[in-house]
Parts: C-alpha cells; sequence; structure tokens
C-alpha cells in the first residue's frame, strides 16, 4: 500500500510539472521510468511518528499513575520479588539417608516383657527417604498350619449348612481355605466355614492406648545432599564443620540450630499440627518437605534448607474406617521336632514421607533483557489506554481525533490545503503540536506535509 501510495504522488508529481521551453511531450515509457525511480527512492525515506501534545490534566494524571504503577509492578514484582534478571535451574538431584534413634520396653500379657530397638519398630531399617515407625501393635502369636473356624466378622465365612462352605474355595477377605464343613452351635443358628489355614486365626481386640507411645521422644536424623546441575552447585544440611560431639547433643531449631539435621518424632508431629498420641493409636502419614531456594549471586553461605512438615492422610470426616495407617506381617520360627510356626504382628505407625524440592537463581543477561524489553513494551500500554480516553471519552474528543488523524478524499488529496505540492513555498509546522481549547479555524493537522518540490527554471 505504501508503495502504490508512492506511484500515485509520483505519478502526480509529473503531472504537474510544467514543460521545458521547446521541449517535446516525453514518451510513456520515460514517464514510467521516472515514476518507478521514485518509488525506489522512496524506500530509503525515513518517517517518524508526529506528537500531539494535549494538555488535560486529568489525562496527564491519569497517564502518570499508570506509568508509575506499571514501572512498580516491572521493578517491584518482576526484578525485586521474582528475581527476573537471574537464570533458574529446578531440576534438583537429592539423596536422603535416615537414622531412627530410641529404644524402649514393652510387657503384654500374650508376649510377656519385649525390648523394642530401631531394628524392630522401624521399616525399613536401612534409612530411606519414606520410612515407617511402629507405635502400636497387635499380636497373634503361636500360629501353626491347620484346621479352625473362620472369623465370624468375615461375611463369607458365614454359614447356615455345610453347602455354603464349598471345599477348596478362598474365603474372601478371611484367612484361609474353606473345608466343605459349617461348624455351628446349634441346628438353627447362623455358623462359620471351618478353613485351613494359621490357627488360630488374629485376634481382633485392639489396644486402648499405643503400646509404642514412648516413641514421641525418639530422634531421627535426616542427612539430605543436593545438587543443581546447571550451576554445578552442592550443599548438604549439615553443618560442615559439625562435630560429632554437636550431632549428638543437638536438636533443631530455626533460630538456633537452623542445620541440626536431627529432630523428636514428637516435635515433627506437633509442628503439623496433631498430638503425637492420639496419632500414635491408629497412625497416620506425616510429610517432611525440604526446600531449597538458593540465590547463588549471594554467595555459598546464603543458600539453607527450609523445612514444612504437615500431615498427609487427613480425612475430611474424623473416625472414619478409612483413617490411621496399618499392615501385617509375621515372623516365623521352627521348634526343636522342625515344625514351623509364626507371631503374626499387625502393625499401627506413622509413615514419615521426606521431599525435597528446590530452586537455584543465578544472573544471567538474556533474562534481564528479555524481562527489561518485555517491561518497557507494557509501558506503551499507558499510552494506548490515555489515548483511547482522550478521543473517545472526552468532551472534545471529535477535535482531538481530527487533530490526530488526516483523512484523505477520494481525489487522493488530505484535509489541509498545505499538503498540495506546488511551486510555492510552503511554511512547514511545528514537530510538536499543543492542543489547547482551539477554535474551529485554528484547525491543524496531525501529520507534517510534504516538502515542497524543486522546480528548474525553464531556460531562456
Amino acid at each position: 500500500m505504501v508503495a502504490l501510495s508512492e506511484l500515485v504522488l509520483s505519478a502526480q508529481r509529473l503531472q504537474r510539472q510544467p514543460s521545458r521551453a521547446g521541449s517535446e511531450l516525453q514518451p510513456p515509457s520515460t514517464d514510467m521510468a521516472l515514476a518507478c525511480r521514485g518509488v525506489l527512492l522512496s524506500a530509503f525515506d525515513y518517517k517518524t511518528e508526529k506528537y500531539v501534545i494535549a494538555k488535560n490534566k486529568k489525562v496527564g494524571v491519569l497517564y502518570r499513575l499508570i506509568q508509575l504503577s506499571l514501572l512498580g509492578y516491572i521493578i517491584g514484582w518482576v526484578f525485586v520479588t521474582k528475581k527476573g534478571y537471574q537464570e533458574t535451574d529446578e531440576s534438583i538431584q537429592s539423596s536422603v539417608i535416615t537414622k531412627v534413634k530410641g529404644v524402649l520396653l514393652t510387657n503384654t500379657s500374650g508376649t510377656g516383657p519385649r525390648l523394642w530397638g530401631p531394628e524392630d519398630y522401624v521399616i525399613p531399617q536401612q534409612g530411606e527417604a519414606v520410612l515407617f515407625i511402629t507405635t502400636n501393635f497387635l499380636e497373634t502369636p503361636h500360629q501353626r498350619l491347620g484346621y479352625c473356624a473362620e472369623s465370624f466378622k468375615v461375611l463369607d465365612g458365614r454359614c447356615r449348612e455345610n453347602g455354603d462352605c464349598p471345599e477348596g474355595e478362598a474365603v474372601i477377605a478371611g484367612n484361609g481355605v474353606k473345608t466343605g464343613r459349617c461348624l455351628k452351635k446349634d441346628r438353627n443358628s447362623t455358623g462359620t466355614c471351618e478353613i485351613y489355614g494359621w490357627c488360630p486365626i488374629e485376634r481382633s481386640h485392639r489396644p486402648d492406648v499405643p503400646l509404642l507411645g514412648k516413641t514421641e521422644s525418639f530422634t531421627i536424623y535426616i542427612k539430605n545432599f543436593i545438587r543443581f546441575p546447571k550451576f554445578d552447585f552442592s550443599k548438604s544440611n549439615v553443618l560442615e564443620k559439625a562435630t560429632d560431639t554437636y550431632l549428638k547433643t543437638c536438636l533443631f531449631d530455626e533460630v538456633a540450630h537452623p542445620y541440626c539435621p536431627i529432630f523428636r518424632l514428637g516435635d515433627i508431629v506437633r509442628r503439623a499440627g496433631y498430638d503425637f498420641q492420639d496419632m500414635a493409636l491408629l497412625g497416620g502419614s506425616i510429610g517432611i518437605l525440604i526446600e531449597w531456594h538458593c540465590d547463588l549471586d549471594k554467595g555459598y553461605s546464603e543458600c539453607h534448607p527450609r523445612y514444612t512438615f504437615t500431615r498427609l492422610d487427613v480425612n475430611a470426616t474424623p473416625n472414619s474406617v478409612s483413617s490411621g495407617y496399618n499392615f501385617r506381617y509375621a515372623r516365623y520360627f521352627k521348634n526343636a521336632a522342625g515344625e514351623t510356626h509364626r507371631t503374626l504382628l499387625k502393625v499401627y505407625g506413622i509413615r514419615f514421607d521426606i521431599l525435597v524440592h528446590g530452586k537455584a537463581g543465578k544472573f544471567n543477561i538474556i533474562p534481564t533483557i528479555i524481562n527489561l524489553g518485555s517491561g518497557l513494551a507494557l509501558m506503551g500500554a499507558g499510552s494506548f489506554f490515555c489515548d483511547m480516553v482522550l478521543l473517545y471519552m472526552m468532551k472534545k474528543s471529535t477535535l482531538y481525533r481530527e487533530r490526530k488523524f488526516e483523512k484523505d478524499n477520494k481525489n487522493g488529496n488530505n484535509n489541509r490545503d498545505s499538503v498540495e505540492v506546488s511551486e510555492e513555498p510552503v511554511k512547514q509546522p511545528s514537530e510538536v503540536e499543543h492542543l489547547t481549547d482551539p477554535t474551529p479555524d485554528q484547525h491543524t493537522v496531525g501529520t507534517t506535509p510534504f516538502p515542497t518540490e524543486q522546480h528548474d527554471k525553464p531556460s531562456d
């Protein structure tokens, strides 16, 4: 469109040029060549915007407020809060090693006195990022393979006659395989199927208090190594100058000992907002989140771990059937006669999930330029918004539009007489026009008129 407009204007200029004295009309091919030459030369012209200053205090104040708001967003949020001048790395590589310490003695009617150490109540024992600590248990000792009655609580194990207990069929959610016999107290009662399995079957009475409630005072040692591969930066949550004496006596504290990786189990549950003894009865799940937010521009010593504790098995309905955490395992033995028997344990406890997240940042010129350029581009939104207010929402919006825009008529001329290309010199308007409260006869256009072309005078 620009090239077409230049072609039309060049043709109009050529039509208005006076012919030299004694010269004849040039052929059409010469006129076309001159027009094409003018179009090619116009490609190297520089066109600039024309600024119109509107002396309207309301719009001016609005414009400055928008500029200040955008400037505050760019500086305060993008660069200060979000550190938009940094290159970041969130692909953290992490390793977690755990170790629990503490012993206690239990004395139950079924097994008598028993000493519990970390190798007994910690599962698994090798110390991983996920570990289970037993706080309560239900023990069924001296189980042997044999025949016994299924539990009445198992629905598929109930029967009225032998036909309800097909031989060889496993009891759904039960403890063994049906033998084909229905065991009842009398003819009219409902009994249970005889099964082949580990007898006697599991006890169903759960203790009212956690048998291993003293684990609240036990400690867990959490060692965490992290690395950000993009910056080749590595660190640990253990104080580099820590001695054996320090690690044996310290306990984690956000202010006094932020680099002590030893935590009391009771403190962890308390920081999550729950009571340890209540949680120890049925068990539960606690998440330990270690966050590393490292500003590498400040140096190695300013990269610190931050710990967050939360309960993960929270139910919408208190005391629901699905609350708690438990599972079963067995310990097998052989007597002198070579017979195998086992002790079945249904254990309740607290599962600890140690999660590690992190983000490291370091100055880089590329994100700095990108965010700075985006911010400067956003500053143009203030000018656009104020233009809309000035041109369409003010009382004198029609006058402002006439000053800002020029309209071409059907003959290709605009609404100013001064843009007509002639040999008479035309007074050039100033680069910046001031809009105050002009009268209709003070109409001024919004673009600079074409410069007057110089023609050679015909020779005598």
